[in-house]
Formats: structure tokens, sequence, C-alpha cells
């Protein structure tokens, strides 16, 4: 076995996929935007990624995912046998019987590929927030209760109830749990669905989540057994130093998000000195404590511990690069890898 042979032995049996909020570079248009996210899709698709979510977002000059299940569409029509899903859809903002009939739509369309993954944060500000939901008023118990709703419009046996979804009756969609602390953690366990973690913006609770998972994890239809992803931003080049320099760009939108001041995502830059302060980028830092950046040889060594740490089944990776090239290489770059 060559070295090269050995050193991914340690990935072997992971899976890889991409997460996609659909950013708007700097200077590009919506359109531009979204049809780069196409062509990103159709990129990983050849290069092997088992499934490509879009994230839900709302009145984000940074993001246009707001009609996810549309974009959904888009993707799927234009990719051939890659997954497509929602990483994820923000159930609260939704009736679930509108969810159960725009992914049975989809899965109608597109059998066999659409993924269906669910998140409760609202994924947007709270003034957003209360216009999407109008006056309903959101407690810990809607979630869970929301989820077995959307569930049972999904199953046969709703087949002779008053209200049903169609279609999306009796399709095998699969659902994931998204989160980015211990609640959807344990919650995605007692359902026995499988389990994504946040850990590309949110990381403090990275490990007590998946062990949390494990522990309450059930059996179900769906799953016999848990199945974890944790979400991950990776930004590889060929070096080490041009990585870093294109990683500014994901520094500053971070930035954007401290300060709220969120713009379009800004070329990279020589030196994040001068542009935050050091409790600003103690911040950033830790927020982004998930990210793998440089070379294939130095994010391979990043990817393998954390794979070592967490023992998860999938990376999910999202790449903020500003040049559509850059990112496109970045992915080729990280398939080598797997």
């Amino acid at each position: 076995m060559s070295m090269e042979q050995d050193n991914k032995s340690s990935l072997e049996g992971t899976k890889f996929s991409v997460l996609d909020l659909v950013p708007v570079a700097e200077g590009a248009t919506h359109q531009q935007s979204m049809a780069k996210s196409l062509e990103l899709a159709q990129h990983v698709e050849q290069l092997g990624f088992g499934r490509f979510w879009i994230s839900e977002h709302h009145n984000m000059d940074t993001l246009v995912s707001s009609a996810t299940p549309i974009l959904i569409g888009y993707i799927a029509q234009g990719t051939q046998s890659i997954r497509v899903g929602s990483g994820g859809v923000m159930l609260p903002n939704h009736a679930p019987l509108v969810v159960a009939e725009q992914f049975g739509t989809l899965e109608t369309l597109y059998p066999g590929r659409i993924d269906l993954g669910l998140g409760r944060a609202p994924g947007t500000d709270q003034l957003t927030a209360k216009a999407l939901r109008r006056d309903r008023p959101e407690t810990v118990h809607d979630f869970p209760r929301d989820i077995g709703e959307l569930q049972t419009f999904f199953s046969l046996d709703n087949k002779n109830a008053a209200v049903r979804a169609i279609p999306g009756e009796g399709l095998d969609i699969p659902i994931y749990l998204l989160g980015s602390s211990t609640f959807s953690a344990q919650l995605a366990g007692l359902k026995g669905l499988p389990y994504a973690f946040a850990s590309h913006f949110a990381p403090t609770h990275l490990h007590d989540a998946l062990s949390l998972y494990h522990q309450n994890f059930q059996p179900s239809k769906q799953s016999a057994t848990p199945y974890t992803i944790a979400c991950v931003n990776v930004i590889a080049a060929e070096t080490d130093e041009n990585a870093k320099f294109l990683a500014t760009s994901l520094q500053q939108l971070a930035l954007g998000i401290i300060r709220n001041t969120r713009k379009p995502l800004p070329p990279p830059v020589k030196s994040m000195d001068g542009l935050w302060h050091e409790l600003e980028q103690t911040q950033i830092q830790k927020m982004m404590h998930y990210s793998f950046v440089g070379s294939k040889e130095t994010v391979q060594k990043q990817l393998e511990s954390f794979v070592e740490a967490t023992r998860v089944d999938e990376v999910m990776v999202v790449s903020h690069i500003h040049n559509h090239k850059d990112r496109l290489r970045s992915y080729e770059i990280l398939s080598e890898i797997f």
C-alpha cells in the first residue's frame, strides 16, 4: 500500500456532501448567484459527492436561499443523480401540510433523490420571523409535534384522513433533523432519525450533541441505526498561503454577522488586520473553529483528525469563497482526499 493510500484510510467509509447557502458574491446578481449554485451542484455531482443541500435563510443581502423548495427543484432539474434537499427547511416558519405537499411534489418529479432536513431556528431575525409566522407563537412543544404531523402526512395510514398531502402521501422522503444545540440531538435520537449538526458556525455543543443523540437513539421505520452528519467549513487551494488568503472572505462575512452589517460576500484581502478588533477576531475564530483551510495535505490531516474525534458518518462541507472558479477548485481538491 502506498503512503497516499494509507493516509486516506482513516476517512474510508466517510461520506462527503455539500451545503450551499446560495451566497451572493460582491458584484454578482441574484440570478447569477443561483446559476453558480447550479453549476456547483453539477460540478460536485461529477466529483462524487453524495448530496447537495440548500439552507433556508430570509432577509439577508448575503444569501438568496429563501424559497428553498423552488431552488431544490432548480438544482434537481439540472443534475442527474446527486441527492438534493434542504439543510434545512425551518419548520416553525411553515405549516407541516405545505412542507409535505412541496416535498411530495419534488419527490414525485425527482424520485429517489429528495431529502428533507428540518431545523427549528427561524433562519432570520426575529422581526422577519414574525412576518413569516404571522401571529403564531412558538413553544418548545411545537417542533416535535410539527415533525409528527409531517410524518403523518407522508404516511399511507393517513389515506382516510380528512386532510391529506397530495402528492406526498406514501412517498419515501427521508427526514433529517438539524441542530446547533443538544435539543434536536436528543429529539432525533428519540424519533430514530438521522441527525446533522451545524458545527460550521456553532461548534460549542458538537460532541455533547453527538453523544446525546447516540444515547437516546431508538430504531424507527426510517432508520434502524444512528446516522450522524457534521457540517464544516472547507477552503482548499494549491497552497496553505493561498487558502488562508481565500478564507478572509469568510472571515469578513462572519464579521458582518457579528456587527449586523451583512453585505454580499466580499473579495479576499491580504490581511484582516485593521478590519477587526481583537475581541471580534477571537469571537470569529471560536465561531469558525471547525474551518479546515489549506492545501490538500493540510485539509486532509484536519479532516482525518475531525472524523477520528467525532466518528460521524458523513461530513457536509460549505465553502464561502468569493471567486467561483476558486470555489469549484476547492471541491476538486477535497474530492481528491476522499
